[in-house]
């Protein structure tokens, strides 16, 4: 990274920490980084195509954008937290960025980022986001998915040994079963469906008799063995980019032939609906831990 693209990092950190502090002065912000104000204005004028008085002012409409369809705040106080001193004065800048006035834009709500040739813009609910340095495929991502999955997977059996057993099988109602489902059966299932379609790109038999009220124990030594094998299919056909690619699945009845992208999305899908009547049964038995089981953030970390 350059000295000036570096610059432009530390003054995006320092704007998002003093972005409601509208007395301080430009000046000041150059001397938390250690640079003139004629400098910093180059830089980042150089570095994001903006001055950094119109930089701020920029991500300060965009969050009172992103406030008019998130509360029920006068315009006037959105005006105000954006650093404007009156209503006109605020309407003006808002016309300028957006096309219409704010109270238009309110009722029907447009796109909130405004164009920036650094890709640098306010992220909710109280963030600056710098653009992503590495680009992220659909099939980094279609990975990704499947680690959170794997991973998610490991964290419900742990916690699900804090309960009973006759909490781990008492009935779920809405389920994507035909027979009634539990705790310990929808586990099972997870661990054994991914152990299942292994078996069948092995070409050999899945032994279904194991998800018969498997103990958590059995779960664990499985889930070590079935999910890392998995996760392999997954990268191998990912990385050779064979998505589209099929496979026989000898162990239907009659054989069928599915696409290695088709399976993927099939498990997830699945996967997903389980996932959540898990962390759900578990919300209901006290144990939170893994709230929704989203895997918004973790699909946003950066790969190590």
């Amino acid at each position: 990274m350059t000295v000036a693209a570096d610059t432009f990092v530390a003054f995006v950190d320092a704007l998002a920490e003093a972005l409601d502090d509208h007395a301080a002065t430009a000046e000041e912000l150059a001397g938390r980084l250690y640079v003139s104000r004629f400098h910093l204005d180059r830089i980042i004028s150089s570095v994001a195509g903006e001055a950094p008085r119109a930089f701020r002012r920029r991500i300060l409409l965009e969050r009172a954008a992103y406030r008019m369809i998130t509360t029920q705040a006068p315009l006037i106080d959105i005006a105000v937290e954006a650093g404007y001193g009156s209503h006109e004065a605020f309407t003006r800048a808002f016309v300028k960025g957006y096309g219409v006035p704010p109270s238009a834009w309110r009722r029907s709500p447009g796109h909130i980022q405004l164009e920036a040739p650094s890709g640098v813009h306010f992220h909710p609910p109280a963030a600056i986001r710098l653009p992503s340095r590495e680009g992220v495929t659909a099939m980094e991502l279609l990975t990704k998915m499947v680690e959170h999955h794997i991973w998610l997977t490991g964290e419900m059996v742990r916690l699900a040994e804090r309960l009973t057993d006759e909490q781990l099988d008492e009935p779920i109602e809405l389920n994507v079963d035909d027979d009634p489902q539990t705790i310990r059966s929808l586990l099972s299932r997870l661990v054994g469906q991914m152990g299942m379609w292994n078996a069948a790109l092995a070409n050999r038999e899945y032994d279904w008799s194991v998800e018969e009220h498997e103990s958590l124990s059995s779960l664990r030594e499985r889930l070590a063995a079935e999910g890392p094998t998995y996760l392999t299919h997954v990268r191998e056909v990912v990385d050779a980019g064979r998505l589209d690619e099929t496979f026989v699945d000898a162990l239907c009845d009659p054989p069928e032939v599915f696409t290695y992208g088709g399976m993927f999305a099939h498990v997830l899908t699945f996967a997903a609906h389980r996932r959540t009547l898990v962390v759900l049964a578990l919300g209901k038995h006290g144990v939170t831990d893994l709230g929704w089981g989203d895997p918004m953030l973790w699909v946003a970390q950066p790969t190590a």
